[in-house]
């Protein structure tokens, strides 16, 4: 276990309960910057417009030193087992084709992360849209200001409707024992989702997961 892992902090926000969650979280994981320097980041060799962003600037895109755990079941031991989700609304009818989220590697486990889309069901993740698509490569915790960048097939989403950002691992096998975290976005309050192959919660706190959905807008 690299010594990153020891920045992890469990702590209980109110007394919010989860569906079936086998943590009492949701848990926030602190760490160090590990560079002053701010890097921009990865250029999108496609052109697609923002449907939804709530990143800073190039060099400041999210709080790098604090976030959500991201945990897979087997993940140090699967006590940390953890799901997050970042709800988005579209302004306008648009089509969904691609994800950047600030998801990063703790240092444990297989360095990959499931990304997908889902509709809204009753104000938590309901059905897929599109996904999972695994992510590889993560930029490592404490670091600012890469992202974890997903493609989809395009999916048409409609002007004024929630929609969920899931990351999560597989139950089993490669990348289930994926330990991460998704660092908040520097200033914002909001609802994000938290949850688990067992289902999902909805909490209102100010530490929003950061990211951003592109696409094509009419």
């Amino acid at each position: 276990m690299k010594k990153n892992l020891l920045f992890v902090c469990l702590s209980i926000l109110g007394s919010m309960t989860l569906f079936a969650q086998t943590v009492a979280g949701p848990q926030v994981v602190h760490t160090t910057e590990k560079s002053a320097i701010h890097v921009p980041p990865q250029v999108n060799a496609v052109a697609l417009k923002k449907i939804y962003s709530n990143l800073g600037t190039k060099t400041d895109l999210y709080n790098d030193t604090n976030g959500w755990l991201l945990a897979g079941p087997n993940s140090l031991g699967s006590a940390l087992l953890e799901f997050v989700a970042m709800p988005f609304t579209p302004k306008s009818n648009s089509t969904v084709e691609q994800v950047q989220v600030a998801v990063h590697y703790l240092g444990s486990g297989a360095n990959q992360v499931n990304l997908s889309i889902y509709a809204d069901s009753g104000g938590a993740p309901g059905t897929l849209l599109a996904g999972p698509v695994t992510v590889t490569n993560l930029p490592e915790s404490g670091t600012c200001c890469a992202l974890a960048v997903a493609s989809f097939t395009p999916v048409a989403v409609t002007a004024g409707t929630q929609y969920w950002v899931t990351g999560d691992t597989p139950l089993s096998g490669t990348g289930s024992d994926f330990t991460g975290t998704w660092s908040w976005v520097t200033k914002d309050l909001g609802e994000w989702g938290d949850g688990s192959p067992y289902g999902w919660s909805v909490l209102p706190v100010d530490g929003l997961p950061a990211g951003e959905v592109l696409g094509t807008i009419p």
